[in-house]
């Protein structure tokens, strides 16, 4: 838009500049948020999780001086997960910072750089955290392609092959292209026992629309589910009910997938970066949902001068690694299109 008005106004009012930027890049981020703001710290060269994998079956009815078993069962094996790491770089040159450190300055350079950089590595991971672990040469961190899998697409999951140890396996169904209640409740009772039930469901905003198409008027109830499993209030998001659980949109989810998890038994354990401190600052970004990715997992290397440029440089830090603990428990329709 030109200038509207003459010198008059141009040469005695100031312009306003808004002391934070708009965001108008950046989408929905929901899984990773919920998995990352619930972050456990990680410890040790490898993180080793004790699965039993089969019963005792020395259990027998006896009578006087039947015989007993005296055989030891041999029930548990490790699964075993190493950390990952994914960085971005954040680079400003001497001029830019000796103009953005007058007096007049509005927005602070260095944090808004920092702030912005952080959240666009954050929305490189939540692709990440859809995928299977393999891009970049296997070393991006585990994600749901590989944490919700039967074997067909990732035959190992924390290095224990999944037809050998088949309660290593979670339930993955076709849906035939349509998506149905009938076929959400299967996949519910699939991946349930008991009180062990899925604690959310997520998919694509597409296949979300779907979903309320299914329900009645009076079914279709809204509630806020928090960014961290069990927080309420405004401070989460939008999401549909199926069985009392959050259904949520997520733009980052692979098309045509529905996922039930029980996030229980899916974690977060972050591994902040050697010589490197914690990310925390006010945010100076509006039009998203991210936040300021803070606290475990992200680190920041501080700003470096290098030796051959009157420049600033620093690398902004994730490090750690998405787990499964028990995979029967999750599960995924697939190649959802329509109802």
């Amino acid at each position: 838009m030109s200038e509207i008005y003459g010198q008059r106004i141009q040469t005695t009012v100031q312009t306003n500049f808004l002391p934070y930027f708009v965001d108008t890049v950046l989408g929905s981020n929901v899984l990773f948020q919920r998995l990352v703001r619930g972050a456990k710290k990680w410890s040790g060269r490898k993180l080793e999780v004790p699965i039993k994998y089969k019963k005792n079956e020395t259990g027998q009815s006896v009578r006087g001086f039947d015989t007993i078993s005296v055989a030891a069962t041999d029930n548990r094996i490790k699964a075993e997960f190493f950390p990952s790491f994914y960085t971005i770089t954040v680079a400003l040159s001497n001029d830019e910072l000796a103009v953005a450190d007058t007096e007049d300055k509005v927005i602070d350079l260095m944090q808004a750089e920092i702030q912005g950089s952080c959240e666009d590595m954050a929305d490189d991971l939540g692709d990440i955290v859809y995928g299977d672990g393999t891009g970049n040469s296997s070393k991006n961190p585990l994600g749901l392609g590989a944490l919700v899998d039967d074997g067909d697409n990732v035959a190992s999951i924390g290095g224990l092959s999944r037809s050998t140890y088949d309660t290593l396996q979670s339930t993955v169904t076709a849906s035939g292209g349509t998506l149905s209640l009938a076929k959400m409740a299967t996949l519910y009772t699939a991946v349930s026992s008991g009180t062990q039930t899925p604690t959310a469901f997520f998919t694509t905003e597409a296949v979300w629309n779907l979903y309320e198409q299914l329900l009645q008027p009076q079914e279709r109830i809204t509630k806020t589910a928090g960014t961290v499993k069990g927080m309420k209030g405004g401070t989460g998001f939008t999401a549909l009910d199926y069985k009392g659980k959050p259904v949520l949109a997520d733009e980052k989810c692979t098309s045509g997938y529905f996922y039930a998890l029980n996030e229980n038994y899916i974690d977060f354990y972050a591994l902040p970066s050697f010589n490197a401190k914690p990310i925390a600052y006010k945010s100076q970004i509006e039009g998203n949902d991210y936040n300021a990715p803070v606290g475990l997992g992200f680190s920041w290397t501080d700003w470096i001068i290098p030796a051959n440029s009157l420049s600033v440089i620093g690398h902004i830090i994730f490090g750690g690694q998405f787990t499964t603990t028990n995979p029967k428990r999750s599960g995924v329709l697939t190649g959802v299109t329509g109802t």
